[in-house]
């Protein structure tokens, strides 16, 4: 399984913060908003990501995040040359995809909570198929709507509905099996323009392939397609590492949990960092487990 990350876009919802930088480049407290998305991943147990930008943009992640192999990772970079829509990722990613199934995480979704590391257990054991997820809002309208029986097979999904059929949004963490290439490359431009996700999504639910797994109440979808949303996951973020004493989405502490790094090379990354409180955090990380 690879992984890719959409991190284009003009992010003008956030004018005048992204004039200059990527939406994705922002903070959500004390990291960049695009650790999360790499966040998830890791703990979907993906150690090859792809990141999909803008030609300005796609420099920055490149020094931000390097190859990734000090995460015992490793991290490629694509252009995508103006926002043609999400479906356009497996098309630019087809050469990194090669043979392999491909999850794709939009830069701007912030996932936390348990059950993770279950839930991608089950999507990888199908092996041909979609998967999606579904999410519990009060304002079902303003999203993508899925509808789906008792076993998880999903009847229709739509794109902001006068009347849902239910009240589960649809969040950008998408499993594909390797046919989403092919599928990508037939998906015909929508109304403005763009290669729609759903496009595909209805094409796995045509082939009876499409399956929807529910985020319950202890997993939290943040928004940040707003400044007060933006305002409110980073509150969200500082109140869980102040109260708890871990934090979100250090991946640093991912990759040595899950057996990318050893305890020797989370200490040398710890103190490349030692002056600010996220290095102190990752050092207390090995004095906690001795």
């Amino acid at each position: 399984m690879k992984g890719i990350i959409l991190a284009g876009g003009k992010g003008t919802r956030l004018y005048p913060s992204t004039i200059t930088v990527s939406k994705q480049l922002l903070p959500i407290y004390d990291k960049p908003m695009i650790y999360y998305p790499i966040s998830t991943l890791m703990l979907a147990g993906i150690k090859e990501i792809l990141i999909i930008s803008t030609p300005h943009d796609l420099p920055h992640y490149e020094k931000l995040l390097g190859d990734g192999s000090k995460l015992g990772m490793k991290f490629s970079y694509k252009v995508q040359e103006k926002p043609r829509g999400l479906a356009e990722a497996f098309i630019l990613g087809e050469e990194f995809i090669g043979k392999d199934n491909v999850c794709l995480i939009l830069g701007d979704n912030v996932f936390y909570g348990t059950g993770f590391k279950e839930i991608f257990s089950r999507i990888n054991k199908n092996k041909n198929s979609a998967t999606i997820f579904g999410y519990q809002v009060n304002n079902p309208k303003e999203f993508g709507v899925v509808e789906f029986d008792r076993d998880g097979n999903v009847l229709s999904i739509e794109e902001k509905p006068d009347n849902p059929k239910s009240r589960y949004a649809v969040p950008g963490l998408y499993f594909y099996d390797n046919s989403v290439i092919e599928i990508a490359k037939k998906v015909k431009p929508s109304a403005r323009g763009e290669l729609e996700i759903t496009s595909i999504n209805n094409e796995y639910l045509r082939q009876n392939k499409l399956k929807v797994e529910i985020l319950g109440r202890g997993v939290a979808w943040l928004d940040t397609g707003s400044p007060s949303n933006m305002l409110k996951a980073g509150m969200f973020v500082e109140t869980v590492q102040e109260r708890q004493g871990f934090y979100i989405a250090c991946l640093e502490e991912i990759a040595w949990r899950e057996g990318f790094i050893n305890e020797d090379k989370l200490r040398m990354l710890g103190e490349e960092l030692k002056q600010t409180e996220y290095g102190k955090y990752i050092l207390s990380l090995l004095d906690k487990e001795m």
